[in-house]
């Protein structure tokens, strides 16, 4: 019989991993958590909110929160998506600060260091992707951003390989506070199954188009029902900003948006483990980068002013 834990007995801490686009974040994030609740992909930004993955071990549970990558921004979206980065690093117990060890200090990682002394919680340096570099290389990034910055502790890890995550694990167990968990122990992230399924579909889109439409494309799952049969009904919208994006995303005789309809639904079925019927619409949305109701969908705050 398992013995109930007593409530003064468990630790969880809320872990925000930040850094320029295409650090990593996203990759950590699911090779933390054991299983993919962030999507990954080769086009800068792909993250835009907050994606939380949790790991529950024994009486620690930690809360990992993928947050957009952090750049200088130039449109609207691009603000809240810096500004949602930001807050993930404020409200966060512990800041882990990740950085591509082949790009090293660029000037984006200049401004994110200025903006990393402004945050008071422990900060951990995360040096990514070390198969790509020599030894020497690793040591003198490290040596030079330490020197930058307090650190608690520095890591040096492959994300898309596995080397050196559990490391960081086992040091984030150590130093989280004390206090009872925020989400059940078999929970791995908190998007809704709506979200998450519309995430999918956009991983699909941005892999297959990216070259020929700009990131700010999204999906929006406008229906999820649970079918008598226990399968899941699906309707989405592919929304893009002009004409010629749309008929892109469309491809000849339909066959571009049926591949990736075709592509997310096969993840989703090995995801939910049942049948998935997956339906997606393409829609043309001038200014839908100006619509507040759409950066609520994609758990933003809209910010005011100039775009």
């Amino acid at each position: 019989m398992n013995t109930p834990i007593e409530l003064s007995d468990t630790s969880c801490g809320f872990i925000a991993l930040v850094g320029a686009p295409n650090a990593g974040k996203s990759t950590l994030l699911n090779s933390l958590v054991g299983t993919k609740v962030s999507i990954v992909t080769h086009k800068a930004q792909t993250t835009r909110s907050q994606v939380r993955g949790v790991l529950t071990l024994d009486k620690a549970q930690l809360v990992f929160i993928d947050t957009p990558g952090i750049f200088q921004p130039k449109k609207r979206l691009e603000r809240a998506m810096v500004e949602n980065a930001w807050g993930g690093a404020g409200d966060a117990d512990l800041v882990a600060f990740l950085i591509d060890a082949d790009r090293g200090i660029t000037p984006d990682i200049e401004s994110l260091l200025e903006g990393l002394e402004n945050i008071t919680h422990p900060k951990v340096l995360i040096i990514n992707k070390i198969d790509t570099v020599k030894n020497e290389s690793l040591l003198a990034l490290s040596q030079t951003l330490n020197e930058r910055l307090r650190f608690e502790a520095t890591f040096m890890l492959s994300a898309l390989k596995g080397f050196g995550v559990q490391d960081f694990i086992d040091w984030c167990v150590k130093h989280i506070p004390p206090g009872p968990w925020h989400f059940p122990e078999d929970h791995l992230t908190d998007l809704t199954m709506a979200i998450t399924a519309a995430e999918i579909t956009r991983e699909k889109l941005f892999l297959r188009v990216h070259d020929e439409i700009p990131y700010n494309a999204t999906v929006e799952t406008e229906s999820f029902k649970i079918q008598k049969d226990g399968s899941y009904k699906i309707d989405q919208v592919v929304y893009v900003t002009r004409d010629s994006h749309k008929k892109i995303v469309l491809g000849a005789g339909g066959q571009t948006i049926k591949a990736i309809g075709q592509e997310a639904r096969k993840e989703l079925m090995e995801m939910y483990e049942v049948p998935i019927h997956l339906f997606l619409f393409v829609k043309v949305r001038e200014k839908w980068a100006e619509d507040p109701e759409r950066y609520r969908e994609m758990g933003l705050e809209f910010p005011h002013g100039k775009g």
